[in-house]
């Protein structure tokens, strides 16, 4: 018989990494820990850490069924949740994976407006700009651009219609010569976002039949999100981004849209989780609190229409990186 607590020593471990962390993390002593592991590969009859002086790792029966253990304890989990709904207040803990411009500058004041009007429900937050792994990293659900036709997870849409654009500073564009068309670009210092070795200077524009891809040229390149849409603020240069990374600046006027009449590419915004079966009432609540925020800053789109900036049904998507 499978302990529950084996089965929660087992994943702690996988996540953290060594058996002396999660030991750390229960309260217990390693030795502790490292019995429950052997007591769960005796019952599975199968070797789920590979083990050294100096490292642990999974083995691949260890992979494969790292992501039902989790399953397991996360349907546990919602089962004691439902039963604590108590006059309907919502409460519990979520884990929520965040892009890092949009996590810090948009994401965060919404999520802490959220937990004012549901005290009891936690919220754990990590913000970076690589992709999480939904069914292997420690997250309920994951914020995240991109789109395509991927069936293995579901995606429930925040703005369908977001867009990249073009901006950079009032103080930039005084200064230097005027954008006219797609093709003035290269003239410009680029503010250009790298992520794992990924360099993304092609930029796409698009009006009517009409697109122009451009390969942008600077001397600025950060692995952070954030840090490019900075730059820009700062006067530094032109930044392509994902206009809900950049709404709030321009309707502040600390940027400035250029060449509003070209559509950068397509850029829609998700909520992400593993399984239908995860969308407890305290997700749905945050999706709802959300998508209507989300609405909101679309409408700011200029070229956007009302029904434009509404979201459309869930689907699912693959992960592109923010920008």
């Amino acid at each position: 018989m499978i302990r529950l607590e084996d089965l929660t020593l087992f994943v702690r471990s996988a996540v953290l990494g060594s058996f002396s962390n999660a030991a750390r993390e229960a309260n217990l002593l390693p030795a502790q820990v490292s019995a429950a592991i052997k007591r769960l590969e005796r019952d599975l009859n199968v070797r789920l850490f590979a083990r050294s002086t100096r490292s642990l790792r999974l083995t691949a029966e260890g992979e494969q069924y790292l992501p039902y253990a989790r399953d397991v304890l996360r349907t546990l989990q919602l089962g004691h949740e439902q039963l604590q709904q108590g006059e309907q207040e919502l409460q519990g803990t979520i884990q929520i994976a965040a892009p890092s411009d949009l996590g810090r500058n948009v994401i965060l004041p919404w999520l802490t407006a959220f937990r004012r009007e549901h005290p009891r429900v936690n919220l754990r937050l990590q913000l970076s700009d690589q992709v999480t792994d939904v069914f292997r990293d420690p997250v309920d659900v994951a914020l995240r651009y991109g789109g395509s036709d991927d069936a293995s997870y579901i995606a429930m849409p925040l703005a369908a219609a977001n867009r990249a654009v073009l901006v950079a500073s009032p103080g930039y564009i005084a200064s230097h010569l005027p954008l006219l068309s797609p093709a003035d670009i290269p003239q410009h210092n680029g503010l250009l976002y790298m992520i794992r070795g990924r360099l993304f200077d092609q930029w796409l524009f698009s009006r009517g039949n009409e697109s122009q891809q451009v390969t942008a040229r600077g001397g600025l390149i950060c692995d952070d999100a954030d840090v490019v849409r900075r730059w820009a603020v700062e006067g530094e240069g032109i930044a392509y981004k994902s206009w809900m990374d950049v709404a709030s600046d321009v309707r502040q006027g600390r940027l400035q849209l250029l060449l509003p009449e070209w559509s950068g590419r397509s850029v829609p915004f998700n909520l992400v989780c593993p399984h239908r079966k995860q969308l407890s009432p305290v997700v749905r609540a945050l999706y709802a609190y959300l998508k209507t925020r989300s609405e909101v800053v679309m409408e700011g789109l200029p070229g956007l229409s009302a029904d434009q900036a509404a979201v459309t049904p869930a689907s699912v998507i693959r992960p592109e990186p923010s920008e």
